[in-house]
């Protein structure tokens, strides 16, 4: 299960049991059957895998995380051959396939991940102020330590849309001349500290500076678009596309992108024959979240909402980030935006 971001109180971490989200929904989205190749883009617990495998489909699962690739191994061997896992980046699925009937992307942070003090992405335990999931290349620390007040307010408020984010830069910045940051319950006390906390308050003032953090250090828009690029190059006519977001930020990106490439403009006597795009999806219904029961089972489920698309044998158009409106952050090197 892949858990929600900052407007969850509880998103910051706590055990939690292994819950694959919107399972049914995404099943249906997929309609995987015997035979089918379907790729996994988020491993994570292998929800969606065992359930995929369980209709007798193979599954290509990929996850960056070496601890979600480890602990799958006992699957891959029980699977008769049917499941592969590639430990890699989800953007590069369609290097681990050339040809798919479907893909799933659960998007956000795992249960799994969260729990774990020492990997630093939760406050609710002190632990080291990493963040990374694949577990190399910038720390959180490193961010937070090193980057301009300007390039942390920038990051806090669009990628974890805190308001307070130019006081909690600067205070940053000046606390850490004393002494750097180097725990998570280090930097969640002092934002509290700074920003204070009434008694209404039903998320932690750190929350959103937390998740910001998280999705900064791991690229996960920038990730998210291109995964979506790479699924449309692998995936074969009628495959079917499903993705699962936690964060309005996260929904944008996979709302627009199937808007986008589902748009067939017909072209016109007056317009070069190269320029007529094709429809490369076709829209599979609206934006679909958790329903009561779920919610009131795995209240986690809460900001989950799943949108759907099928592949039409159009060629894919090549990776066009601007249909995104994605911010040139600092550290952040998008293809196209060279």
């Amino acid at each position: 299960m892949m858990v929600g971001d900052g407007d969850d109180p509880h998103a910051v971490g706590g055990p939690v049991r292994h819950i694959p989200v919107l399972l049914a929904e995404v099943l249906e989205a997929l309609s995987p059957k015997a035979g089918d190749m379907v790729v996994d883009g988020t491993f994570g617990a292998g929800g969606y895998t065992k359930a995929i495998l369980a209709t007798g489909a193979s599954v290509v699962a990929i996850d960056r995380d070496p601890d979600a690739i480890a602990a799958g191994r006992v699957l891959e061997q029980q699977s008769g051959g049917r499941l592969r896992l590639v430990q890699a980046p989800f953007s590069t699925l369609d290097d681990q396939i050339e040809s798919a009937d479907g893909v799933v992307l659960d998007i956000g942070v795992s249960s799994m991940q969260l729990d774990q003090a020492e990997r630093g992405f939760s406050f609710r335990n002190d632990g080291p102020l990493d963040m990374r999931m694949a577990q190399a290349g910038l720390s959180a620390a490193n961010v937070v330590n090193s980057f301009k007040a300007g390039d942390l307010a920038r990051i806090f408020g669009f990628l974890g849309e805190e308001r307070h984010a130019g006081r909690i830069a600067r205070m940053i910045e000046s606390r850490r001349e004393k002494r750097p940051f180097e725990r998570t319950l280090d930097l969640a006390d002092a934002i509290e500290t700074h920003i204070g906390r009434a008694p209404k308050d039903k998320i932690h003032p750190a929350t959103r500076v937390f998740q910001a953090l998280r999705i900064f250090v791991n690229d996960e828009l920038g990730e998210l678009a291109k995964a979506l690029f790479a699924a449309e190059r692998a995936l074969k006519p009628g495959g079917r596309l499903a993705v699962v977001t936690f964060h309005s930020l996260e929904d944008r990106i996979v709302k627009r992108f199937i808007a986008d490439r589902s748009d067939a403009a017909s072209g016109s006597r007056h317009m070069p024959e190269a320029q007529v795009r094709l429809a490369t999806f076709r829209k599979a219904g609206g934006g679909v979240t958790a329903g009561d029961a779920e919610i009131a089972a795995n209240p986690r489920a809460r900001s989950a909402r799943l949108r759907a698309a099928i592949r039409t044998e159009a060629p894919a158009r090549g990776d066009d980030f601007s249909i995104f409106g994605l911010p040139k952050l600092p550290g952040i090197d998008l293809p196209g935006e060279r």
